[in-house]
């Protein structure tokens, strides 16, 4: 900490309160030290302890005195804090009454699990909305195809294909979502795990055989998810890209509407291929649901399949607006449906 300090006063920069990680209590005598130093008071250092569960650590440094602090040393009226709610719903987390349900992530960038820290999160935010503990494994989509999609996921009570970039694994994503449709296990897919649950639905229920996306087959005549006309012609690097936030308007009746309990919502997007309108009245007729539309109805951002206990997948990135005391709609709709399902 002296070290660290030294060399920020190098730069030119005094810290005026020292956040200390540590896995133990740090006592008075080592918060004095630090004081004598860092010059810096007493009361100045904080201890940033290990906690059991990550949404502890803000009542943590409530506790240890960091925002009355840090109201001093900016001239601020301190306010009392309101973390009544807060406090409860650590309380509920510790408390968890309902049976364990296991989550499989279908992604390929299973080397590095941050990949998936956000959809990690918003699930486990999920489970704190319906009391219940969820074990959330990453499955390689590589290791997956048709004959082996039930010995592989068998032991998974729901199952999320997440967001992605490129061809590899596609199989294995689209083998996944064949098995979940099949089983009626529930299933969330995100951006790329729509698109596939498309392409998947096209092949296995409409008989498109060679259906695909035109990110990974330019050549087949089934490009059932497609750059739009409109932009073909853009050719500035990243301007095919929908990125930010989308309005999406929801169909009364729907999954996605009972959900969300609004009829238009806004969500965060990152992706460039869209759905192919001239699919969607093949795959309605086979039962699939265009539950979320932009507003002029021209690009869809949700479907669902009628008649499963939860089958929804969406092009925006829904997990980028999860919280722990307000968690996003559909991860909660996932663990209900699979807590109910158990």
């Amino acid at each position: 900490t002296q070290h660290s300090v030294k060399e920020l006063q190098s730069l030119g920069i005094k810290p005026d309160i020292l956040v200390c990680r540590a896995e133990k209590e740090i006592d008075e005598s080592m918060k004095e030290k630090i004081a004598l130093f860092c010059n810096v008071r007493k009361e100045d250092v904080i201890q940033n302890k290990t906690v059991k569960i990550l949404y502890e650590v803000p009542l943590m440094l409530e506790k240890e005195g960091l925002a009355l602090r840090t109201c001093e040393k900016l001239k601020l009226e301190n306010i009392e804090p309101k973390n009544e709610e807060w406090e409860k719903m650590i309380f509920s987390v510790k408390n968890v009454i309902n049976k364990d349900i296991n989550i499989a992530i279908v992604g390929k960038y299973v080397k590095l699990e941050d990949s998936y820290i956000s959809v990690i999160e918003a699930v486990k935010h999920g489970g704190f909305a319906n009391n219940t503990k969820v074990n959330i494994e990453i499955v390689n989509c590589e290791n997956i195809n048709n004959e082996n999609a039930k010995d592989v996921l068998g032991k998974y009570n729901g199952i999320i294909v997440p967001g992605g970039f490129g061809n590899r694994g596609i199989d294995g994503k689209i083998a996944t979502i064949k098995y979940a449709r099949e089983n009626n296990i529930p299933f969330l897919g995100i951006c790329l795990g729509m698109q596939m649950a498309v392409v998947e639905f096209a092949r296995d229920v409409l008989g498109y055989t060679n259906a695909n996306s035109e990110e990974f087959d330019n050549i087949t005549k089934t490009k059932v998810i497609h750059i739009m006309e409109e932009q073909t012609k853009i050719d500035k690097k990243g301007g095919t890209m929908r990125l930010g936030a989308y309005p999406c308007v929801l169909e009364k009746g729907t999954l996605a509407s009972n959900l969300y309990g609004s009829e238009e919502i806004s969500e965060r997007h990152r992706h460039r291929y869209e759905f192919n309108n001239d699919y969607k009245k093949k795959m309605k007729e086979k039962k699939m649901v265009f539950s979320g539309t932009s507003p002029d109805g021209n690009l869809v951002e949700i479907v669902e399949i009628k008649n499963h206990p939860y089958f929804i997948a969406v092009q925006c990135q829904p997990e980028f607006k999860s919280r722990p005391d307000r968690p996003q709609p559909l991860f909660v709709g996932l663990v209900k449906a699979t807590k109910n399902r158990i």
